[in-house]
């Protein structure tokens, strides 16, 4: 009976695991029109916006001489945040004029930080620009790497060098990255086999500081939808993939929550502000009740708001941007403020009664 019940058990957990992957990919429908890179047309209009986007000129020459390498077929498989960053890359008389992005999905203020490098390269020929260590714009790393990951295709194309290119090309081997590899590494191993006290406010300083605050990589609704709509570019999305696989892999092995507890930046930044005072403000089991329903009443609000289309802005209003703050709305850095400062009298506040994707990890 009791293994019949673990089998059981286990088919719901994966059922509740198959319907959040098919709220994603709404979400993804909903916000993008795009599942897994593929667009999902749905009118004449989108239909001729398809066949202009696949018959798209790589390279062609204006008038003046000027030529124009056009990123969208060479780098499909380089993205930002939310996708594709296709570029056009004006160059003439052997020498960059200017860049200009096209359309995209990454999240406008995010993206519109990372502009800034489009005009890096001007004035430069092809070979000076090949040999060019560009460093992504702080606050919107993923929407940095598509435009620099754009333009080493667009200029190895432009060199009649277009040929594919190697594992170690496609892989980003910044220090920011393989350090914040390492970190969250320990967050998803070290737990499973070493407890220590101290260990733990280390790693905890480790997930706000490297994970939060230099690499602003954190799961949300917004990542996973981005996900759901383009693809994952296994590349160089290491770190949210280890993420990932805490979050919806390790429950199935009996491992609760485990993402939440020992990785999320914000989480970790609640318990260290936590430590900070032993006065705990006691609360009845009736209030902690109310505020449970009033998380799972939210969580299905939004989801009905994204399952209907009425609005998926909500994404980019989730606490984790707060540590992207070069970008980050008033709102949002204040409101995380407040929950860091309640989280000195009320253990995790934020992750434990509102958190959207919280309650995605919860339900498994």
């Amino acid at each position: 009976m009791a293994k019949e019940n673990k089998v059981w058990k286990k088919i719901e957990q994966v059922l509740i695991l198959v319907t959040c992957l098919a709220i994603m990919v709404v979400a993804a429908i909903m916000r993008d029109g795009r599942v897994w890179g593929h667009e999902l047309h749905s009118s004449e209009k989108d239909t001729t916006a398809a066949v202009s986007a696949q018959t798209v000129d790589t390279m062609r020459t204006l008038s003046d001489g000027t030529v124009v390498v056009n990123t969208t077929n060479i780098a499909k498989d380089v993205s930002g945040y939310g996708g594709p960053v296709p570029l056009e890359i004006y160059i003439k008389d052997g020498r960059i004029q200017k860049v200009e992005a096209l359309k995209n999905s990454e999240t406008p203020d995010f993206f519109n930080q990372a502009k800034a490098l489009l005009t890096r390269w001007n004035g430069k020929t092809i070979d000076e620009a090949q040999k060019m260590k560009v460093d992504g714009v702080s606050g919107a790393t993923f929407s940095s790497r598509g435009i620099i990951g754009n333009m080493q295709r667009g200029l190895q194309y432009a060199a009649k060098n277009a040929q594919e290119p190697s594992v170690l090309d496609k892989m980003d081997l910044s220090a920011k990255t393989i350090i914040g590899l390492v970190v969250v590494l320990l967050g998803a191993i070290v737990p499973l086999f070493y407890h220590n006290k101290r260990w733990r406010v280390i790693q905890l300083s480790l997930n706000v500081i490297v994970l939060g605050l230099w690499c602003g990589t954190f799961l949300s609704w917004s990542l996973f939808t981005n996900f759901a709509s383009s693809g994952i570019n296994v590349w160089v999305s290491l770190i949210p993939i280890v993420m990932l696989i805490t979050a919806f892999i390790y429950p199935l092995f009996g491992k609760k929550q485990f993402y939440c507890t020992n990785i999320c930046p914000f989480g970790s930044l609640q318990e260290l502000a936590g430590k900070t005072s032993h006065k705990k403000w006691k609360m009845s089991s009736k209030t902690v009740k109310r505020l449970n329903l009033f998380r799972q009443i939210l969580f299905a609000v939004l989801m009905a708001l994204t399952l209907t289309g009425i609005s998926t802005a909500w994404m980019d209003y989730e606490l984790f941007t707060a540590f992207i703050f070069q970008s980050a709305s008033v709102v949002v850095i204040a409101l995380a403020v407040v929950f860091v400062l309640l989280s000195a009298f009320v253990p995790r506040p934020y992750c434990r009664f509102v958190c959207p994707t919280g309650q995605v990890f919860k339900m498994l």
